[in-house]
């Protein structure tokens, strides 16, 4: 089956924070995260993807890029957004089909806007989707806090389905690259 990992927002602004909030929930451990699993990738032989948001340090800079500390391999391709979904106005999807993606692990930022999204959109467009539970993150808002959204999103977007194709939600000490959906379909 083939396969990516999309690595959503996972930039030096939105991690680290600026000037207009302070950084990412459980930032070391999520960078971590993110690392682990690009190891897994890389042994698995499945490509991993980025997403980049425009709109984070207004699109240049060194706040634009892909954090520092990730280890983003030499040939990865990185797809740049204006929206919250990671599918709209980029070549994210030309890129799924022409490579015959089938299944997508996903992880980065920020759980209730562009992780959500994206896990959505995927299953509506007929991938499969692993979502990694300690792999995504978020600033919080005024009604929950970071911990609180990630514990919901992780609850409600485990066994979201969209007919045929639906998400599940898996840890990165599982082995996210051996698909499990068959076995709940």
């Amino acid at each position: 089956m083939k396969q990516i990992l999309l690595i959503i927002d996972a930039q030096q602004a939105l991690v680290d924070g600026n000037e207009n909030h302070g950084p990412i929930f459980n930032k070391k451990q999520l960078i971590e995260n993110i690392n682990l699993v690009i190891e897994k990738a890389k042994a698995a032989n499945v490509p991993v993807v980025f997403i980049r948001d425009k709109d984070v340090a207004e699109g240049k800079g060194d706040g634009f890029q892909i954090h520092t500390d990730i280890q983003v391999p030499r040939h990865a391709p990185i797809f740049d957004k204006t929206a919250t979904n990671s599918f709209h106005g980029t070549n994210l999807m030309n890129y799924l089909n022409t490579n015959q993606v089938k299944h997508i692990v996903m992880m980065g930022c920020e759980t209730q806007h562009c992780i959500d999204s994206a896990v959505r959109t995927a299953t509506i467009n007929g991938f499969d989707v692993t979502l990694v539970a300690d792999g995504h993150s978020t600033l919080g808002n005024e009604v929950l806090d970071a911990e609180q959204i990630i514990q919901h999103h992780n609850h409600t977007l485990h066994g979201h389905y969209n007919v045929e194709h639906f998400s599940l939600v898996r840890s990165t000490q599982d082995d996210l690259f051996t698909p499990i959906h068959d076995s709940y379909r």
